[in-house]
């Protein structure tokens, strides 16, 4: 049974997502505004945070930055219908996924599994030799979740990772958006759909930060994304 946080104001619409997600075998603890949910986040070992952005006391996003500060626990959140805006920046601060409100209780529990099943399988990790992969400069230890720019650690949200592994293990060759939307987040790319260039825009400013070329990882028009070989 999987350990969730459910943070949103709306008292009605948690309770009945609880009940839905006890059902699909989840644990679920309930926060109403975003200071209660930052406290329970740091506070307790949860498998998996749905953060809401529109809350009182502390918002959404404000609660994904205190909880950013030190811990790593995977976060989807959930955004207005149409705020593309608060979406974007969900995911520039770190969130690994985002569904619009009103949702589906049966896609949010697809999402869910899609953020804990993407955990699961880096965390098991079978093969030693595909454990540690090395690019030039970047290198990364697939079972501990590390990642290493000439040395200096660099820290990633779990579909970060996931993307930028992705990306190293095809180094020199171009991955479509749609394949690593699938790969990265367990789900099929949707119109309109920027998740995937967000992540990457976030890995180039962190590896930027530690002296990377700013054109390491670039965008080829209509294809995809292609990681350089030096």
């Amino acid at each position: 049974m999987s350990n969730l946080l459910l943070v949103d104001d709306d008292q009605e619409l948690c309770l009945l997502l609880k009940e839905y997600l006890q059902t699909e075998g989840f644990d679920v603890t309930l926060a109403h505004d975003g200071s209660e949910g930052v406290k329970l986040a740091l506070q307790t070992e949860y498998d998996v945070i749905v953060l809401d952005v529109m809350m009182p006391v502390l918002s959404g996003l404000e609660a994904l930055r205190k909880i950013r500060d030190s811990k790593r626990t995977p976060v989807l959140m959930l955004t207005a219908k149409g705020e593309a805006v608060d979406r974007i920046v969900g995911l520039e601060m770190g969130a690994d996924d985002y569904l619009p409100k009103p949702c589906n209780p049966r896609e949010l529990v697809a999402r869910v599994r899609a953020i804990l099943r993407r955990t699961t399988e880096t965390e098991q990790s079978p093969s030693p030799m595909s454990d540690e992969i090395r690019v030039d400069d970047l290198f990364i230890q697939v079972k501990s979740h590390a990642a290493f720019f000439q040395e200096n650690p660099v820290t990633l949200t779990g579909a970060e990772f996931t993307v930028l592994e992705l990306l190293m293990r095809s180094a020199g060759d171009v991955i479509s958006k749609e394949v690593l939307t699938e790969k990265a987040l367990n789900r099929k790319l949707t119109p309109y759909d920027r998740s995937i260039d967000v992540h990457v825009s976030n890995i180039r400013k962190k590896l930027s930060a530690l002296g990377a070329n700013k054109d390491l990882i670039i965008n080829i028009r209509g294809a995809g994304y292609m990681l350089i070989r030096q």
